[in-house]
């Protein structure tokens, strides 16, 4: 608590002072001031993160809403719920939470394998839906040292990032819980168990599952009490203060007005204070309203949205185009927690996802969930490696790049948005980066015959002095005309799923 009236009072004497100093990058709730906000390099060049949904939810194992679904009567985790742990008037999330302990938790371990497949950043759930808070919450009595591990999660994973030398983040999807979380004070209308409430109902446990108010909505509350938008505020900013990340994530827009823009321009200024005066801050916002969602599930208000104030996420998406400022995909290798009986998207399929996104400006955050214990699987592992073995090979046409004028030779095989899946690509489905005067080209699957690149001939593209492929010490025999580039492909590849050509222009006159 002291920690935090002490950051809060340096930030109010820094907006005081920078009225006075015009060199120092200041924010306040304002949309104007937060249009200030720049993507900060180190992100546009990290590219790909690892997302890691681990909470209570690995425990059952069914669902990302299994917290909320458990207290729908009917519902496939209701029924689940009862035939493995009891009916949830007598055994509800609050004994699920209990059950997680997390006893083979190596976050050590964990990192170093997120960092050897390529992963530059990290970034953990910190509070999900379920009200649950996975740092020692000042706040919130609700917690991970207080319940279930008994362990500062966050601070764990905080730790094991840095000494690997990544950027730590974390996500939040708190906003919603106040009325997400209502389900769990109903009650079954049929059966032995009717009219007996849910263990939500029970006074002693708002705590956890809020007072009974009847609003169930899944997107964010419009008009909740006031109390709700202020601890949502505190418990972020307590977040914010021990943990300090440099990426912050919304689970969609910003929630709550003018409460949700003050609690973005605190983090930008912490950031800023902590980093010298320069803002290497990333806050994740969705921008629902714009993209048609899947069977019109989230329609309603899933909070504001301007570009500019933060970086855009686009969940289990991408852009049909570039981005003319940098962007993110969150996505998942399978379901969000880790899912009996689940299975992955294939090596191939993560890697054509990494350079679609990266030669349309944006970042990959991948979510490999964890078990209940705090363990991979071994599918996990084996997907983890082999992407791993691809970037050591193909990352210098991924890390630090920007995009060309196009990403592709082909028109985009997708509009883009929220929950749309790549289609299967081609060999001839090319994705461009650039850095400095070299041009990368990954294609899309393993080449058979020579390569054919029709967008880089010599009548619109500076003739090339060198082409090479990643991974091969000699260069390659290639041929530009004013129709085309080919290139003689090597009798070996250095890799599996694509491979990456860099050309070398000739120097400018």
């Amino acid at each position: 608590m002291c920690r935090t009236l002490l950051l809060t009072a340096i930030i109010l004497f820094l907006s005081i002072s920078c009225e006075h100093d015009d060199d120092r990058l200041h924010f306040d709730s304002s949309w104007q001031s937060l249009e200030q906000y720049r993507c900060p390099d180190w992100f546009r060049d990290a590219k790909f993160g690892i997302f890691i949904c681990w909470n209570p939810h690995a425990v059952p194992a069914q669902n990302d809403w299994y917290a909320r679904n458990m207290y729908i009567e009917g519902h496939p985790s209701y029924k689940y719920h009862i035939e493995n742990f009891g009916h949830p008037s007598e055994v509800g999330y609050k004994d699920i939470i209990d059950m997680w302990k997390g006893e083979n938790f190596d976050p050590d371990m964990l990192v170093r394998i997120y960092k050897d497949a390529g992963a530059k950043y990290i970034v953990p759930i910190a509070t999900y839906h379920d009200n649950f808070d996975l740092w020692n919450s000042v706040h919130h009595e609700w917690n991970s040292v207080n319940h279930g591990p008994g362990k500062d999660i966050i601070g764990l994973w905080r730790d094991a990032t840095l000494k690997h030398g990544l950027r730590f983040g974390v996500t939040t999807h708190l906003a919603r819980s106040w009325s997400w979380f209502q389900t769990s004070h109903g009650a079954d209308t049929a059966g032995p168990y009717a009219g007996i409430p849910y263990d939500g109902r029970n006074p002693e446990n708002s705590g956890l599952y809020f007072e009974s108010h009847g609003n169930c909505s899944f997107t964010y509350p419009k008009n909740p009490p006031s109390y709700w938008p202020k601890e949502w505020s505190d418990r972020l900013k307590d977040l914010i203060d021990q943990h300090e990340p440099d990426l912050l994530y919304f689970d969609g827009g910003i929630p709550f007005g003018e409460v949700g823009r003050e609690l973005i321009a605190y983090y930008y200024n912490s950031n800023i204070l902590r980093n010298n005066g320069q803002l290497q801050a990333v806050l994740n916002i969705k921008n629902n309203s714009a993209h048609p969602l899947r069977n019109n599930r989230f329609m309603g208000w899933h909070g504001d949205f301007r570009h500019g104030i933060g970086v855009e996420d686009i969940e289990r998406g991408q852009r049909g185009d570039i981005g003319h400022i940098p962007w993110q995909t969150d996505d998942s290798v399978g379901p969000w927690f880790w899912t009996k009986g689940s299975e992955y998207n294939t090596p191939k399929y993560v890697i054509s996802q990494l350079t679609d996104i990266v030669s349309k400006n944006g970042n990959l955050l991948l979510n490999v969930p964890l078990r209940s214990d705090g363990t991979l699987d071994k599918q996990a592992v084996l997907l983890l490696e082999e992407i791993g073995k691809w970037i050591k090979v193909n990352g210098d046409g991924i890390y630090k790049t920007r995009p060309f004028i196009h990403f592709s030779e082909k028109p985009a095989n997708l509009a883009g948005g929220h929950f749309t899946k790549m289609e299967e690509v081609t060999v001839e489905d090319f994705r461009f980066t650039t850095r400095g005067d070299t041009i990368f080209v990954f294609t899309g699957d393993l080449p058979e015959d020579d390569l054919v690149i029709r967008s880089l001939n010599s009548v619109a593209f500076r003739s090339f002095q060198t082409i090479e492929m990643l991974g091969i010490n000699e260069p390659l025999t290639f041929v530009q005309d004013e129709e085309v580039l080919t290139v003689i492909m090597p009798d070996s590849l250095p890799c599996k799923y694509s491979v990456c050509l860099k050309l070398i222009s000739d120097p400018v006159p």
